[in-house]
């Protein structure tokens, strides 16, 4: 249950993102649904990959290459998804940080917080 609740309020975000958000531009709410799941398995399968094979670039920026990783994995899933686009890497490097906050703020308040 708390997998569906956190699909579901991905797909608001990303929807309510995307509505203040220069660049980014989604089709509806079934196509958020689908972002966020995509986005989701993304998370799971590649970007720990893409995480590990960039190490020592990792290390030498302090840990701020993930951003980079963060971007790339919203491009990848712009590219995988239609009806989802982002114009460019850095309106995806700050989509995925305020995306980032929001989930995080909104787990916090429901409770669902790890």
């Amino acid at each position: 249950m708390k997998l569906i609740f956190r699909i579901f309020l991905t797909a608001i975000l990303v929807m309510l993102i995307s509505r203040f958000m220069k660049g980014v531009y989604i089709d509806n709410f079934i196509t958020s649904l689908i972002v966020a799941i995509v986005l989701g398995l993304l998370n799971i399968f590649i970007k720990p990959v893409l995480v590990l094979l960039t190490l020592p670039v990792t290390i030498f920026t302090l840990g701020l290459f993930l951003l980079f990783i963060n971007a790339a994995m919203i491009l990848l899933c712009s590219k995988i998804v239609g009806g989802f686009r982002v114009d460019s890497i850095w309106t995806a490097m700050l989509f995925s940080i305020m995306l980032s906050i929001l989930q995080s703020i909104m787990y916090r308040l429901a409770g669902d917080d790890r």
